[in-house]
């Protein structure tokens, strides 16, 4: 239904949010696999629908030009799928206030020696929403 609103085949879709024709194949099938949830934010910011109604079918299936940066905060605060990414968002949480700057530097610093990115560039990265994982 998201698709046909967006007025998208599926194989533009599967485009824009980076999967095979087939998946979006599957994810329409009546028994089919759900897609995941970073797939589902990718849906929801393509086709413009609401990221809750996508993954809940409750709520208001369009945006409205307001609730467009909410629904995709609350998509982006949902991409926590990873169990070590999990204990460590709530290490941070739990920490001192004052403790927090020194963890997220010793984990920019750590990610930068794997991905050859320094901490400004991948600071730019998120802020622009392309930071990805890996």
């Amino acid at each position: 239904m998201a698709r046909r609103t967006a007025g998208l085949s599926q194989n533009q879709l599967a485009l824009s949010v980076g999967v095979q024709r087939s998946a979006v194949s599957h994810w329409e099938a009546p028994h089919g696999k759900n897609p995941s949830v970073s797939h589902l934010r990718q849906v929801a910011l393509v086709t413009g629908l609401q990221f809750e109604w996508l993954a809940t079918g409750r709520g208001d299936m369009s945006l409205s030009k307001d609730a467009q940066l909410d629904s995709i905060a609350t998509a982006e605060a949902l991409l926590v799928e990873d169990p070590l990414e999990f204990r460590l968002l709530h290490a941070f949480r739990d920490a001192p206030l004052r403790a927090r700057l020194s963890l997220l530097e010793v984990m920019e610093s750590l990610a930068s020696q794997r991905t050859g990115r320094s901490r400004t560039q991948r600071s730019a990265a998120i802020s622009l929403g392309t930071s990805g994982t890996g």
